[in-house]
């Protein structure tokens, strides 16, 4: 009796040391979620949807006229609310699953659709580096991502645009721009990832993404009523102030949820987003201050979001000085791309997405190319140059601009000949409250 025991045990001991190096037994294994990591990755997907509404739809209200203040919220929740839906329903599949030989290294396939296979014992491990958190988590912490990327283009074209036109367009958008790009960005077999581009939370797929929608769609619709002639100041910068603020916040579990486990890489990431838009709202505020020989509030918020957006794809890859040094870098650039470049072209980039996000993603992605490098503090990883990985970053930017930039002028054009992209001259006159949606703001 006691040989069978010592032999059923030894049997034991070799099948479970066989399911510890064989891959062929570990696979069979379902990796044990882990509940810190987990929970964080939860906590994240709330910040990012609290960055999104009420944060950003607050921080756009308050920046345009009393007439369209409620046009602009109800822009924010509808694309949001309609990303949603659209996500769980093929854009999770499209993004982040094995396409075809031929096209997997573009765009995924159509083996999740409808959440097919996901299930609460499903877990992400093969997306996130090997940390073990339920599917349902990852793909819903995606799909705040794949939200507030549109809601940022809203704000290009604000004040003159149909409501209607901008849900069309997110559709089409979302489908044939954002997705291939998150794909190519952020998944294994995607064309820039397996490139070695970095992107650590969305300065190509996010950022550039949406500040290059933003100015050719700005372009398109034209420029508002009265622009460069009338005075077209913010309504309430006290409201953008609590936008910006909630946008802040919210950004936290944009960048350090990104890191995808509770470790030090995600207080790192958490670190950054406090200093780098600490000082490119410092730096906005200098610039400013010299030139006009006032510092405005709408300024350093500006400047704020211009350095969140910098740090975006370095944020868990630079140091904390390299934050600084990338958050003064953008708060300058971006305070003359929205002042100098802008007036000098003339196009209407109502609320400035290109110039901070569109600009400002660009400086973060070369720029994470520098600040991530090892002899200067960064975390970058394997045999890291600087410049070969500048040159990386570049061909990141150059195919983010080129994609999102065909893509949403077909689009856009799409949209201008089946629905048309421009309210009437009498419902922009009257202000896009009343006019699409048949509500006011404010009733004195």
């Amino acid at each position: 009796m006691k040989l069978r025991l010592n032999l059923a045990t030894i049997l034991g001991g070799i099948g479970l040391a066989l399911m510890a190096f064989d891959p062929a037994f570990a696979q069979d294994a379902a990796p044990t979620v882990n509940k810190g990591d987990t929970t964080w990755m939860l906590i994240s997907t709330i910040l990012v949807i609290l960055m999104t509404i009420p944060g950003l739809a607050l921080f756009y209200g308050g920046l345009v006229r009393t007439k369209n203040m409620l046009s602009l919220l109800m822009q924010v929740f509808s694309v949001f609310s309609l990303v949603a839906i659209l996500w769980v329903i093929y854009g999770y599949s499209l993004a982040f699953s094995t396409g075809s030989e031929s096209i997997g290294a573009f765009i995924g396939g159509f083996s999740k659709v409808f959440l097919a296979g996901v299930t609460t014992d499903s877990t992400a491990d093969t997306f996130t580096k090997g940390v073990a958190i339920p599917e349902f988590t990852f793909l819903a912490f995606q799909l705040t991502f794949a939200a507030i990327t549109p809601a940022l283009i809203v704000g290009a074209f604000a004040e003159r645009i149909k409501f209607k036109a901008v849900m069309l367009f997110t559709f089409l958008w979302l489908t044939f721009v954002y997705l291939p790009i998150a794909h190519m960005v952020w998944f294994s077999e995607g064309y820039l990832f397996k490139l070695g581009a970095l992107d650590f939370a969305g300065g190509t797929v996010v950022h550039i993404n949406s500040g290059v929608a933003g100015l050719i769609g700005a372009l398109l619709v034209g420029k508002r009523i009265g622009y460069g002639r009338d005075l077209l100041a913010p309504h309430s910068l006290t409201l953008t102030f609590v936008g910006a603020c909630l946008l802040w916040v919210g950004w936290f579990g944009f960048n350090a949820g990104s890191n995808l486990e509770a470790t030090g890489g995600a207080a790192l990431a958490l670190l950054n987003t406090i200093l780098a838009p600490a000082a490119a709202g410092l730096a906005w505020t200098a610039v400013e201050s010299f030139e006009k020989g006032k510092a405005s509030l709408l300024g350093i918020a500006s400047g704020a979001v211009a350095g969140l957006v910098a740090i975006t794809p370095a944020a868990g890859l630079a140091g904390p000085m390299g934050a600084i040094v990338l958050g003064l870098v953008a708060g300058v650039v971006c305070y003359f791309a929205v002042t100098t470049v802008k007036n000098a072209l003339g196009y209407d980039d109502a609320l400035d997405v290109f110039g901070i996000h569109g600009i400002g993603g660009i400086v973060g992605a070369i720029g994470t190319g520098i600040v991530a490098a090892p002899s200067l503090g960064g975390y970058g990883a394997g045999e890291y140059t600087i410049a070969g990985q500048v040159w990386t970053q570049f061909i990141a930017v150059v195919v983010t601009l080129l994609w999102t930039g065909i893509g949403s002028l077909i689009l856009y054009k799409i949209v201008d000949l089946t629905l048309g992209l421009r309210a009437t001259y009498e419902a922009e006159r009257e202000g896009l409250d009343l006019a699409d949606h048949g509500e006011r703001a404010y009733n004195y």
